[in-house]
Parts: structure tokens; C-alpha cells; sequence
């Protein structure tokens, strides 16, 4: 059991070494001038910052105003503030990557927790086949936790449960909603357009699993109430991991289409921007976004969040580097094996390429010979696979700016002292991504965002955050 203080902090992590283009060695002018392009290709310049911002805060009133606009602006009804006095004991059930998570979280007040959890990792073919066998796999692996740790409850009654469903969802009340589409890979047959919630509590009911379902969180929902526990200034939770998307607070004046209670003064938004420009009229799209996206399983869907999230961009690498493979301007018109395959160029070889310093890129060296099995790289290949690794992050992180610059917006809150808890393996761990973030919001405001805005790790936003808002469905729905 451990005590855990929800704070803001930058884990540490490298930085990255930056390489010139002008410095690399070109072989020829053919080469040259293929790197010069995909520079130019791959750079989000100062006033396409701005116009992705304004396009994206036209994205955002469309969806406050009617459902079924490209981003959903889901209504999570999830009202209020916290302000960190809020104590209790919960589960909270995190879904939606690689790995399921179990977590017992126990809230003592002014910003202090003991949390127990355990990591379930998902079977491909769970993620892709039936859903009844997906959800009934996600109360195996609570009932194995409960056993696990000894957890019970006394007589007839039920642990609360947080459940971080971390897709799509068109929410109709704070434990009941609607799968508008699978994204990060999950395909499973038959529950588009199905509650979750149910399906999950039936598969608790049908093996006398003393839990109920009291909340439906998005991850970024739950990020940010995870943030806000210590920070009652939070403004948005944005998560930059496996897939990406952002939640903040709106005033429910502002939300057209909520026809529900209206004292309220404010409401969580969970954004699901990662569907953002479907219609392709501003993202810089390359033909190495497309044709990633065609061998995806859901594509024309998530354009933005397939070039920002951790999922896509090793991929989108790979397809630059086959590309210019392809046209013998890397490796001699050697290829790997390994390389031929998809999803093989990992988004982690990324962090440790964009972080190599070395006179000779050393660890550059290591994952294309040692990992990738290339025979032999010359100095030549290995600037180019950086130059272009940090293209590609770099853009993505620019790109996160852009969204999060659009919502600071269109609420004003950047004029103001505001925190933002970002949570995901990719702001956590990709060197520079934060630097970048904040650099692309300079561009956009000024350096007055940098006094007012401050933008920290919300540590555990799906497990935390998800028990914060089963505390806050049992406080204003006790029935």
C-alpha cells in the first residue's frame, strides 16, 4: 500500500538533442533535397499553429451546440469542483490501452491516498472479438483483485466503482452512456452503440461480484478531477499516451444542446478531439499519415489523434524511412526485415533516438543494428533517422498545442493563473514533448501564458480520477 500526495510535477526525463539539418552529411543532392522536403513537409509553422487553433475552437461550438458533429463535445455530467477536502473509499476499473488496471484508492483528505492496483494485459484478439468476452475478462481480472488483495465488503453491500472507459461515448447520465466508436485498436464486435456500463455490471451480476458501476469516465474526465484534487485552479485534463483527448470545464450556458439541470453552473466537457478535422481541410496531412491510416483498423477516423498519440507515430516513422529506403537514399536501399514489418519501429526507439547526444548516436546505432537488425548504419543514416524521429514527435507535440491553445481560448482561461494535468505515457516520457507544448502556446498567446498557465503531470488521472468521480456521483446521485 502506498501513500501518494496527487500532484503536479514533470517526472524527469531527457531532452532532446536537436539535430541540425545543415549539419548532416548529405551523400547527395537527390538526398538533400529529399530531407529538405519532409522538413518542410513535416514543420508546423508559426500561423498554421494559429489557424489549426481557430479551426478547432469552430470544431468545439459545433459540438456544444448539436450531437454528431466531428467532435462530440460528450457532456459528462460530471458537475462541480472539488477543493481536496474529499475523503471515502473506491474502486476504479482503467480501460482503454494495452493493459486493464485495477485500483483500490482510498481518499483521506487534503491531497493524501493510499491506492492498491494491479495491471491485467489485454489479449489482442479480447480487443478485436466478441465484446461480451471482453467486458466478462474485466470482472475476472476485479473479482482476481478483490481476492488478490483481500478486499471485502460486510453483508449486502457493494463497493462504488470509477470505470475509466477510455473510447468514444455518448453519456447519458453519470453511469450510463452509449459507444460512439472503438479507436487505440479496439474493434470489438457488437457493442457500438451499447452501454458499457451495462455490459460490464452484468458481467459483475452474473459471477456475484459485489460491485456496482457508479460512475462512466473518460480518462481525460478522470485526469482532470485527479489534477484538481490538489489544484482547484485546474482548468482541462488532456491525455498524451496510447491515444490522445482533453476534457475542461464549461459553463453550462455555453453547452446549446444539454437540456438537462441547469443549476449547475458548470459542467465537464469531455472533448474526444482526437476526431478533430475528419473533413482534412487544415491538418497538414503526408502521404505517410494516409497510408498509415488506411492500414489501420478504423480508418478516415481520428485523424488528429493519429498524428499526435503514441500508438501512430512509430508507425508514420517507419513509413518515411521505407519511403526513403524505397528511393536508395537511406541504408543503401537496404532494408530490415524487421523494418518491412508494421507497427515493428516502436514510438519508445523515438524517445531514445530524440534523447541520443552521442558524437557517433550510440543508442541511435543500437536499435537499428541491435533491435532492427540492419546490418550496418553509416553516420549518414543515423543523423537522417533522428532528423526525421524528431520531425515527426516534434510535429505531434506542436499539434497538442495547437488543441490545447484552442480550448484555452475559447474559455479565456489562459488570461488567468490555470493548471493542467496531462497525464500519458507520451507527455510523461518523450523528451521535450512538455517543452514543446508550452513553446507552441508562447507562439500562440505571448509570454503571459507562461506566468498564468502552468502545465503539470496529473499522476494517475484514470484510477485516482475515476474514484473521484464515483465520490461525486454517490454525492449528488445517492440513490
Amino acid at each position: 500500500m502506498a501513500s501518494t500526495p496527487i500532484a503536479s510535477k514533470i517526472i524527469p526525463k531527457a531532452a532532446r538533442a536537436p539535430i541540425d539539418p545543415a549539419q548532416i552529411e548529405y551523400t547527395s543532392d537527390r538526398q538533400r533535397n529529399a530531407v529538405e522536403a519532409l522538413v518542410n513537409e513535416f514543420t508546423i509553422h508559426p500561423q498554421l499553429l494559429q489557424d489549426i487553433k481557430t479551426k478547432f475552437i469552430e470544431g468545439m461550438n459545433k459540438g456544444l451546440k448539436k450531437d454528431g458533429e466531428t467532435m462530440a463535445m460528450v457532456t459528462s455530467y460530471v458537475m462541480g469542483r472539488l477543493d481536496g477536502s474529499e475523503v471515502g473509499s473506491y474502486l476504479a476499473l482503467d480501460v482503454g490501452g494495452t493493459n486493464l488496471r485495477v485500483v483500490a484508492v482510498h481518499l483521506t483528505g487534503g491531497g493524501e491516498i493510499t491506492t492498491r492496483q494491479t495491471k491485467y494485459r489485454i489479449d489482442e484478439k479480447l480487443k478485436v472479438g466478441d465484446a461480451k468476452a471482453l467486458f466478462d475478462f474485466m470482472a475476472v481480472c476485479v473479482d482476481s483483485f478483490l481476492d488478490e488483495h483481500q478486499i471485502t465488503v460486510r453483508g449486502d453491500t457493494q463497493f462504488e466503482l470509477g470505470f475509466t472507459f477510455s473510447f468514444p461515448v455518448l453519456q447519458t447520465s453519470i453511469n450510463r452512456g452509449t459507444l460512439i466508436s472503438w479507436t487505440k485498436g479496439f474493434n470489438a464486435a457488437g457493442m457500438v452503440g451499447k452501454d458499457p456500463v451495462a455490459y460490464l455490471q452484468d458481467a459483475f451480476n452474473r459471477r456475484h461480484i459485489p460491485v456496482r458501476v457508479a460512475a462512466l469516465v473518460n480518462d481525460t474526465v478522470g485526469t482532470l478531477l485527479a489534477h484538481a484534487y490538489n489544484h482547484p485552479d485546474t482548468c482541462m485534463g488532456v491525455i498524451l499516451g496510447t491515444g490522445c483527448n482533453a476534457a475542461y470545464i464549461e459553463k453550462i450556458e455555453n453547452i446549446a444542446k444539454w437540456k438537462g439541470d441547469a443549476s449547475a453552473k458548470e459542467m465537464i466537457i469531455n472533448m474526444e478531439f482526437g476526431a478533430f478535422d475528419k473533413e482534412r481541410e487544415i491538418l497538414p496531412l503526408t502521404m505517410f499519415d494516409n497510408k498509415m491510416d488506411r492500414k489501420s483498423v478504423n480508418p478516415n477516423k481520428q485523424i488528429l489523434e493519429k498524428m499526435i498519440a503514441g500508438m501512430y507515430l512509430g508507425e508514420i516513422t517507419r513509413n518515411v524511412l521505407l519511403n526513403l529506403i524505397d528511393r536508395r537514399l537511406l541504408f543503401e536501399g537496404n532494408i530490415s526485415p524487421d523494418l518491412n514489418q508494421m507497427w515493428t519501429f516502436e514510438t519508445a526507439y523515438m524517445s531514445t533516438i530524440e534523447a541520443d547526444g552521442s558524437p557517433t548516436l550510440h543508442a541511435t546505432r543500437k536499435i537499428l543494428e541491435s533491435t532492427l537488425n540492419f546490418p550496418s548504419t553509416t553516420m549518414n543514416d543515423r543523423q537522417i533517422v533522428k532528423l526525421i524521429v524528431e520531425l515527426v514527435g516534434k510535429r505531434a507535440a506542436r499539434l497538442s498545442a495547437a488543441a490545447i491553445a484552442g480550448v484555452l481560448e475559447h474559455t479565456g482561461d489562459w488570461k488567468q493563473k490555470a493548471a493542467i494535468g496531462i497525464d500519458g505515457s507520451l507527455f510523461e516520457y518523450y523528451p521535450s514533448f512538455n517543452t514543446d507544448i508550452m513553446d507552441g502556446l508562447e507562439e500562440v498567446f505571448g509570454p503571459t501564458v507562461r506566468q498564468n498557465v502552468s502545465i503539470g503531470l496529473a499522476q494517475d488521472g484514470s484510477g485516482v480520477g475515476a474514484a473521484l468521480c464515483a465520490l461525486l456521483a454517490a454525492k449528488h446521485s445517492p440513490n
